[in-house]
């Protein structure tokens, strides 16, 4: 299988200079094991995806290391909790060596846990979600926003021979979402799963609205609950949070729901690249792979996103809010590929509404209106990009 460089690779390199240890988190099939061991080799390579070397690892921990000595890589290392405490050991023997362990996981709360426990403070920890537009091999579909969001991110999907897309999404989601479901959550009916899993997609980009879920699957809205921290351990959705500012005192307070893979959720919603510009569902469609754009290409930066939305009661809202200290962006997604000045009336109004607050400690740095226009270019105080020219000025 050809390798498609990854543009995280320069800070994955200098946190394994730095550190005793990396923890390398993210969805299953993002690349991670496939990334690290082409620029690794050298490693000793372990998969606790494997149940027998998982239980042998849980179960004598000191053995297993002394089996499999440093510069090591564990993959799925949430598997073996027991392990954490006796990679502390042995790091700390030996607390000057950098670059001694490579841990990855795909279920995010439980891997973290762990690393908090007994690794703080010997570990970096960053996140490989798919591939970005930047990333994607060949030019071929370039300006093709329909196949480009139908096909996602998943690099087995961008090597030769790829398997067709609607076959590998159905057997993603039987083989790795139903598995690690079983694995974190006693679930009685994974019908009921995947009926939520398929809500949650059409509702994406969306204020979160646990009863209403609740409601049209079927569970208690407690269930409701447990099931959308799964999806969020398994790196499948992303909670947005509002803006939390002190612009106005009638802001909301529910998170918007973002599935994190935008071909996913046209898998689930049957959207596919011929009728995805004819469907309901462009609109938010081309929000959510803006929002993955923005949190990818923000990391190729070495930036951790924070960002935040805005919606009142009064209705104004603001698809995204970039906040770097006291500076802030706004982005505004329009899925055409001819935007106008007056597609940023959200944008313009927003500002108005912090700045006449007076003393707030932020100042606007940018708006910006992410449309698939071919041109990157700024007119009267607003900058027009697209995903596929960079969302942010290099």
């Amino acid at each position: 299988m050809a390798f498609i460089d990854r543009k995280i690779t320069d800070q994955l390199q200098e946190a394994v200079r730095h550190f005793p240890a990396l923890v390398l988190t993210g969805a299953r099939q993002t690349g991670k094991t496939t990334l690290l061991r082409k620029l690794y080799p050298h490693f000793q390579y372990v998969s606790l995806d494997r149940p027998l070397v998982a239980e042998q690892a849980e179960r004598d921990p000191e053995s297993f290391l002394r089996a499999n000595p440093p510069p090591l890589i564990v993959d799925e290392v949430q598997y073996a909790p027991s392990l954490f405490r006796f990679l502390k050991i042995q790091i700390d023997e030996k607390r000057e060596s950098k670059g001694q362990f490579i841990l990855t996981g795909s279920q995010k709360f439980t891997l973290m846990k762990g690393v908090t426990e007994s690794l703080a403070g010997r570990v970096a920890v960053m996140e490989l979600e798919g591939l970005s537009v930047l990333e994607l091999p060949g030019k071929n579909l370039e300006r093709d926003y329909p196949s480009l969001m139908t096909r996602g991110g998943f690099p087995e999907l961008w090597v030769e021979p790829a398997p067709p897309p609607p076959l590998f999404f159905d057997s993603y989601i039987a083989t790795y979402l139903e598995r690690d479901v079983k694995q974190i959550l006693a679930v009685g009916d994974l019908r009921d799963f995947e009926r939520f899993l398929r809500a949650c997609a059409l509702r994406t980009a969306q204020q979160l609205n646990k009863s209403d879920l609740a409601r049209e699957v079927g569970v208690s809205v407690p269930t409701i609950g447990s099931w959308l921290s799964v999806l969020e351990a398994l790196g499948q959705i992303v909670l947005l949070e509002p803006w939390f500012g002190n612009v106005s005192k009638r802001l909301v307070k529910a998170p918007k729901l973002y599935m994190s893979e935008t071909s996913l959720a046209c898998r689930l919603c049957g959207v596919d690249a011929s009728n995805l510009e004819t469907s309901p569902l462009v609109g938010p469609l081309w929000e959510t792979f803006v929002f993955a754009e923005l949190r990818k290409q923000l990391a190729f930066k070495g930036h951790r996103p924070k960002l935040w939305y805005y919606r009142d009661q009064a209705q104004w809202e603001l698809d995204f809010i970039w906040e770097q200290g006291h500076l802030l962006s706004f982005f505004e997604c329009k899925w055409t590929s001819s935007p106008r000045q007056s597609d940023a009336k959200n944008m313009d109004r927003i500002q108005t509404l912090f700045e006449n607050k007076g003393k707030i400690p932020y100042a606007i740095k940018e708006k910006v209106l992410v449309s698939r226009a071919r041109e990157h270019f700024s007119a009267d105080g607003l900058s027009f990009r697209s995903p596929i020219s960079g969302l942010f000025d290099d």
